[in-house]
């Protein structure tokens, strides 16, 4: 999609255009930055919560999200065709950032809480940052997973026991028993990959 593609959908000026974005990728990293944001705004109700224990509270997180990102399915596929692109390097990194900005403070919430509970045994202080790699490392892998499920390159289970290996990861670095999490249930995973 060119600017001129974008203009002509918006029927506006180029002027207008380079008034509040300096290129294409300016235009797509203000359309991330406003995903990210609203996606946190719409979690991070569970974080304050008070009446639900830490455990709950992150599986609840996960969960939010994916249901974030399932009722925008349409623009989130289309938006993992163009995440891919070469072109998009700087903008993903950049993604990834700003999740870490916002995302970490949440889990490090979350986690704190746990310790006080005495339901996450976390030595590191930067057990949320650690969390939000993983998860952003999950991300990336359900780009490539969809992408491989759509060529019919790779099975359902497959899928899973990937998404597996993250959850198992998360709850090592968290402390907690094996299974004690789900960082994405099953029907989530055949919305997306069934």
């Amino acid at each position: 999609m060119s600017v001129q593609d974008v203009l002509d959908e918006l029927d506006a000026s180029r002027g207008a255009f380079y008034h509040y974005f300096d290129s294409k990728a300016a235009l797509l990293d203000a359309v991330v930055e406003r995903m990210v944001v609203s996606g946190i705004a719409a979690v991070a109700p569970i974080v304050s919560d008070p009446e639900l224990p830490a455990a709950d509270k992150l599986t609840r997180l996960f969960s939010g999200i994916a249901g974030w990102k399932a009722e925008r399915k349409e623009l989130m596929l289309a938006l993992l065709r163009v995440w891919y692109s070469d072109d998009n390097a700087l903008v993903r990194d950049k993604t990834r950032q700003r999740g870490m900005v916002h995302l970490a403070p949440l889990l490090a919430t979350i986690v704190e809480q746990g310790q006080a509970e005495g339901a996450f045994s976390v030595n590191s202080p930067d057990a949320a940052r650690v969390l939000v790699t993983l998860l952003q490392g999950a991300q990336d892998l359900a780009g490539e997973l969809f992408f491989a499920r759509e060529a019919n390159a790779i099975s359902f289970e497959a899928v899973e026991d990937s998404f597996a290996a993250y959850q198992e990861a998360l709850e090592r670095v968290l402390g907690v028993p094996t299974g004690s999490l789900t960082i994405i249930d099953r029907p989530t995973l055949q919305l997306w990959f069934g």
